[in-house]
């Protein structure tokens, strides 16, 4: 007995000790559930047996469920915060608090044991607290058993029945989730409207439903043949003796299991060369059926596009299925809504399919951190529709530096670290979660180079997949593929919200040469790229590198012949360019001709003005 306290005692040391330096840590979790869902009344029982093993240095003493369909009750944390924003989400409003008893949505726990042994527990909203009979010590598993019973919501926020196209269920955040903990400690959020945090683990679930009714969703079908549904075989059926059949799927390495059922879906399969399998799932309602049909070969291309930028595609099989209020991603599918024109239909598939790396695979905390996921597939997935929709446009991100401009200026931005659901205006919220983060991303080409840009993005891949990254964890893969420092970028576009202004504040001819004074303006330094025009149609650029970078990036656009300057130091409000030729010789002087420094105020970046 003495040994074995030691051995757990050095153990426990050694965790600690390597945490607080540079290992990294995570909890795992392996679900088994069978579900029965009844499609008459939108209820459901379930059983889950969940391994949960603690890869922490910490000894629990508790743990924590989402309950997310308790949002969908009047009076709900979501509810009440819907009723008081100024700018509520359209699709939420006050139609909570109207909802009926027969129309709400709720997670019921019937029971919950520990290796066997009943725990105490309590719901606090979409919450649930447990008190466990023993500690979970480090490196140690355990087995908790729980009985359920469900009602899929009327409103529908992601998930919900009977969505406005007409799909019957769409079931995300369906089941008791637990808790992801990690360094920082639990991440027990309420449900009030924002994104998820989850556990990575593996999932067994088996869903019973009416024979007539067609699923698609996370994870691998184990029974295709016994379904007749043609996962394997398309078109191959089989008779259908029972009211019931259960669809068997299991999910490898995922944070989290969702499905749609509806009784008209059709379901095509494509083959990504060298990837996986594209599953379509859709109503059969015959004025969208050509626009689904033709989003299929663009879908390999959005996938191929994605493999290539980011890293490749883990799992054999995505899914894109009709369902939902918008478009939503979850680990190896998204929901869509449908009915939309076809360049909408690519765009949210686009969106949601990039979410697959940035979140489903490299997944952030989006409670804390939504701009990394949401802001960085704005970025890659707008380049990925340039490319794939062939709009040739030479700056696709502008619009998400119009929206970024306009929060910049509205008054009510509040940083990027602010947590998701605490933003005082969802319109603020959706600027710095997409705009500001593609920005973000955007920007940091500026800073460090594209090339590097795209090394980072691979290697951020690489390096963090499987994993939680958190914005510093990306910085320093930046850091490491660049040789500059990023804590001030970091820091000052995500930790505030100081503004980029810098401007020419004068041009004058100085003992028969040309002498160029800038000035910041904003309160966010940057380093600077300036271009000088020639009256002989020849451009030359004065690179002036941010001291704080201690290092400087290749030349942009290697055909321009560039001067390295001395560097900036971000407490000097001005900073003098001289140039070996007279003002006569000057045509015009621009600061970034890119376009891609998010200078809130560019009508004082060129001479002449």
């Amino acid at each position: 007995m003495i040994k074995k306290i030691a051995l757990v005692f050095s153990f426990v040391v050694s965790s600690v000790t390597a945490q607080n330096n540079t290992s990294y840590w995570q909890q795992h979790v392996d679900y088994t559930m069978n579900v029965d869902m009844n499609v008459d009344n939108f209820q459901y029982e379930g059983v889950q047996e969940l391994i949960y093993t603690n890869n922490s240095p910490d000894t629990l003493n508790q743990v924590f469920y989402h309950l997310y369909f308790n949002a969908f009750q009047p009076g709900s944390e979501m509810d009440v915060r819907s009723r008081n924003l100024p700018d509520p989400d359209p699709r939420v409003k006050d139609r909570i608090n109207k909802l009926s008893p027969q129309e709400i949505g709720f997670i019921k726990v019937s029971s919950l044991s520990q290796n066997k042994k009943p725990v105490t527990y309590k719901v606090a909203g979409t919450v649930l607290e447990v008190t466990l009979d023993k500690p979970i010590l480090p490196g140690e598993k355990v087995t908790f058993s729980m009985q359920f019973f469900g009602q899929v919501p009327k409103q529908i926020r992601r998930s919900g029945r009977n969505n406005k196209e007409g799909v019957a269920l769409s079931m995300t955040q369906w089941y008791p989730k637990m808790a992801e903990y990690d360094f920082e400690g639990w991440h027990a959020h309420p449900y009030i409207a924002r994104e998820f945090h989850g556990v990575w683990g593996n999932f067994d679930v088996t869903i019973n439903i009416d024979k007539n009714y067609v699923l698609g969703g996370t994870g691998y079908l184990q029974n295709p043949k016994e379904i007749g549904h043609g996962y394997e075989s398309p078109g191959t059926k089989v008779k259908k003796k029972t009211e019931k059949l259960s669809w068997h799927f299991k999910a490898p390495n995922v944070h989290d299991f969702a499905w749609v059922a509806d009784p008209e879906f059709l379901h095509d399969m494509v083959k990504v060369p060298n990837g996986p399998t594209l599953h379509f799932l859709y109503k059969n309602n015959a004025e969208i059926i050509d626009n689904w049909k033709d989003l299929q070969p663009k879908s390999v291309e959005l996938m191929q596009y994605f493999s290539e930028k980011i890293g490749t595609y883990p799992y054999t099989q995505y899914s894109i299925i009709q369902g939902g209020d918008g478009g939503m991603e979850y680990a190896m599918c998204t929901l869509i809504t449908g009915e939309r024109s076809f360049e909408s239909l690519v765009g949210v598939t686009a969106h949601e399919m990039a979410h697959s790396w940035f979140q489903h695979v490299l997944a952030t905390n989006e409670s804390k951190h939504e701009w990394m996921d949401e802001g960085f597939t704005s970025y890659i997935s707008t380049l990925a529709m340039n490319e794939v929709m062939k709009q040739n446009n030479p700056n696709s991100l502008k619009g998400s530096y119009k929206s970024y401009f306009q929060l910049a200026i509205s008054g009510v931005e509040q940083p990027q670290t602010t947590q998701a659901d605490r933003y005082a205006h969802n319109a603020a919220y959706g600027a710095s979660a997409y705009s500001k983060g593609a920005v973000f991303l955007s920007q940091l080409g500026y800073v460090i180079g594209e090339d590097n840009l795209a090394k980072t993005i691979r290697r951020y891949y690489d390096e963090w997949k499987f994993k939680h990254p958190t914005p510093n964890d990306f910085k320093r893969v930046a850091e490491k593929v660049s040789g500059i420092q990023l804590d001030w970028y970091l820091t000052d576009w995500t930790q505030t919200t100081n503004w980029i202004d810098y401007g020419i504040k004068e041009v004058e001819e100085v003992n028969s040469k040309t002498k160029i004074t800038l000035e910041r303006l904003g309160p966010m330094p940057m380093p600077i790229d300036l271009y000088v025009e020639y009256q002989d149609g020849t451009i030359e650029s004065f690179y002036a590198p941010l001291r704080m970078m201690r290092g400087e990036k290749d030349n942009p656009i290697p055909s321009i012949n560039r001067t390295v300057l001395l560097d900036w130091p971000w407490t000097n409000p001005t900073y003098s360019v001289e140039i070996p030729k007279p003002i006569s010789e000057v045509k015009a002087v621009a600061i970034d001709i890119t376009r891609t420094m998010a200078d809130v105020n560019p009508s004082n970046n060129n001479y002449p003005n």
